[in-house]
């Protein structure tokens, strides 16, 4: 490595994950052409790169913020365009980061390809936690999870982050934010395993999540994607304590499983045909109209009330989900809202995204396995946009969430 070429990340090497860095490279020669590469593990062992060239300026500088890439993992100025683009060497690969202490480390190198050189490196760590901020797993009753908690007496309003299956992520970036979050999967058991799901583990979370100690506030909200969105509807709809659903992507319908509530069905399941997958040349499957219609009269009973909630709504549809077809179920639920003379609700929708809307700066992912139909599915979304609407909903929710779940006093610390 070249001992006056400069590799630099800005403002620091250390950072949230959801917070962008500057990259830049200094001291190379006048207009030279150069190699940045970035690579990362993910918590399976599967090793994650990206590349772009760029060109120097008259001084031997290159800035990620000013500087379009010619050529390689994407095209034109992107300044976090390395993280993004960051994949595999394997098809229908998701890159799971999910545990919060432990951050996602980023190894970012210049290298001269005519010379095979490297001319220096840098490693980026992106923290899942701030400083002062607590973790606690939980085993209470029928629910287990993780409990992220800001530093400071608070109080703090309380966030339950219910997710399809297991992740810390956006929990612990709640967290950052000044809010008391309890993070727990929607299948506490192996699908196998499932004849039914029960809203009673999710009502003694609610439960436990307002009997904190730093929880000023009284009612609660909820953030979920996927099946676990539903869930989320359900829970506005028939448990006590549910003060704002953030749905992502998922489904105006009971979906799947059928639903029980202190020990009676209360919603049937709104079934899926996997003879409706749509094959591709990845071997990945587009599922997105293999849901039956909830509109349908056999199927209406699976369709969940939320006009009888008293809840405030944030519905975020991606028009290039290629998992649901949520938009038309967003449009479905704002309708049907609008009839009961409801105005308890807030819609955002963004047109190239797809089904994995994730916190800002995680690698995009178009495909990967499903745990329901044990195939490889396409969730969609282009990429360049789709990390542009991640950007926007992150920033999006936090305002969300503060203007609608409360404490007295309100004290909401951003911690970044």
């Amino acid at each position: 490595m070249s001992s006056q070429i400069r590799l630099r990340l800005l403002p620091t090497t250390r950072c949230l994950y959801d917070k962008p860095i500057q990259v830049k490279v200094s001291h190379l020669r006048s207009r030279q052409v150069v190699t940045i590469k970035a690579s990362s593990t993910d918590e399976k062992g599967v090793l994650f790169s990206s590349s772009a060239t760029y060109r120097a300026d008259g001084n031997g500088d290159i800035d990620l913020v000013r500087d379009a890439s010619l050529s390689g993992s994407y095209v034109g100025v992107e300044p976090m365009g390395l993280l993004r683009t960051l994949k595999p060497n394997t098809l229908n690969t998701y890159f799971y980061k999910n545990k919060a202490l432990e951050p996602h480390t980023v190894k970012f190198s210049v290298h001269d390809e005519e010379q095979d050189q490297i001319l220096a490196e840098a490693i980026n760590e992106r923290l899942l936690m701030a400083d002062g901020v607590s973790r606690v797993s939980v085993k209470e009753g029928n629910f287990h999870g993780v409990l992220f908690t800001p530093p400071g007496t608070g109080p703090f309003p309380a966030v339950l982050d219910l997710c399809t299956f297991m992740s810390e992520r956006r929990a612990a970036l709640l967290a950052n934010k000044g809010f008391v979050v309890l993070t727990l999967p929607v299948f506490q058991e192996k699908l196998g395993n499932l004849k039914m799901l029960a809203l009673d583990p999710f009502e003694e979370a609610i439960n436990f999540l307002l009997q904190q100690q730093k929880v000023g506030s009284k009612r609660i909200g909820i953030i979920a994607r996927s099946k676990a969105a539903d869930v989320a509807l359900s829970l506005a709809a028939f448990v006590p304590g549910v003060e704002t659903v953030v749905w992502i992507n998922g489904c105006s319908a009971n979906s799947v499983l059928p639903l029980f509530y202190k020990k009676r069905q209360i919603l049937p399941a709104l079934k899926f045909d996997t003879k409706k997958f749509i094959p591709t040349q990845s071997g990945a499957v587009i599922a997105k109209y293999a849901m039956d219609d909830p509109l349908k009269e056999e199927n209406r009973a699976t369709v969940i009330p939320i006009e009888q909630a008293n809840t405030n709504f944030l519905f975020v549809a991606s028009e290039d989900d290629l998992n649901w077809d949520c938009n038309i179920y967003k449009m479905e639920m704002e309708e049907r809202l609008k009839r009961h003379g409801k105005k308890n609700f807030e819609s955002v929708c963004y047109p190239r995204a797809g089904h994995f809307l994730e916190p800002p700066y995680t690698p995009f992912c178009s495909s990967s396995g499903n745990m329901f139909v044990k195939m490889q599915i396409m969730w969609g979304g282009e990429p360049r946009a789709h990390a542009a609407a991640e950007v926007h909903l992150w920033k999006k929710i936090q305002g969300f969430l503060r203007s609608h779940v409360s404490c007295d006093p309100v004290q909401l610390t951003d911690l970044n």
